[in-house]
């Protein structure tokens, strides 16, 4: 099935679950790898749905786009974290500026198979600190969008999860907010599952020096818990460096419910109607 740098297929899941969150913009590398051959890949081992992100511009046009045309796709807009100092400081390529970006943002979230404002937030990372009140000014804007149109809200943060928390608690999270690719430790798990949150777990928790993260996951509820590749990024173990797509959902998958320690059709159940009660049908 898939020549190269590709891992091969994973064990089928015994439950269909979902990707709560790729970017299938990106080209795969190989012409016959279409979205509709790798989202036909992923139902085969029982990822039968997936929360596609689009978070600048370019890329939110086309999940908008693509939705419509993919039945098993929902959809997700925002400007990342570090596009948004980009735009406020007029050197981003599109030309386009802060305000008129997040305008057609705010469009693009107000159709119909677009169900998540995300992914927003902060990177202390990448964003010298000249950029951070762009991001904080970008952040809160979102979060306000998806409280305007009640829709969940998908969050970046990287190397920021005190300002993060921070201004969550200080505008008021949406009803349902999520953290995509969770990479905080048991602490602020516990502190996210007071507060509501849910936290979605990438490839990263396979990875063997992942002891903290699988620390955090161990004391998430599982009515908390979703699961996401970040494809085609953070590429679950044993396969960490190559290539990502949502047919290797099954290998994050498996390290939930090991680390849960709950049996994985009922894990596969649980985070499969946790997502379409966030999302709601397809």
């Amino acid at each position: 099935m898939r020549a190269g740098a590709w891992p091969p297929a994973p064990e089928a899941l015994p439950v269909a679950v979902v990707d709560n969150h790729c970017h299938l913009e990106f080209p795969a590398g190989d012409p016959e790898l279409t979205v509709e051959r790798r989202l036909a890949d992923a139902a085969a081992v029982g990822v039968d749905r997936v929360v596609q992100i689009g978070c600048e511009v370019d890329s939110a046009r086309w999940t908008a786009d693509a939705v419509d045309r993919h039945p098993t796709m929902l959809g997700g807009v925002a400007l990342h974290p570090n596009e948004a100092p980009l735009h406020a400081a007029g050197t981003h390529d599109s030309g386009l500026s802060y305000d008129d970006a997040f305008a057609e943002i705010a469009a693009l979230a107000r159709r119909d198979r677009i169900r998540v404002v995300g992914e927003t937030g902060l990177d202390y990372f990448r964003t010298s600190e000249e950029g951070r009140d762009a991001q904080i000014r970008s952040f809160r804007d979102h979060i306000a969008l998806a409280k305007e149109l009640g829709l969940p809200l998908q969050i970046h943060d990287r190397d920021a999860h005190a300002d993060v928390l921070d201004v969550l608690e200080r505008d008021g999270a949406p009803e349902v907010t999520v953290f995509h690719c969770y990479s905080g430790d048991a602490a602020m798990a516990r502190l996210c599952a007071h507060r509501g949150y849910y936290l979605s777990f990438a490839g990263t928790v396979t990875f063997k020096n992942a002891e903290g993260l699988r620390a955090a996951l161990a004391v998430t509820p599982l009515s908390r818990v979703l699961v996401e590749t970040d494809a085609p990024f953070l590429t679950p173990h044993p396969h960490r460096g190559a290539p990502n797509a949502p047919y290797l959902v099954p290998l994050t998958m498996r390290t939930v419910a090991s680390v849960l320690d709950i049996d994985l059709a009922v894990a596969c159940e649980t985070v499969a109607q946790t997502s379409e009660t966030l999302y709601g049908p397809w």
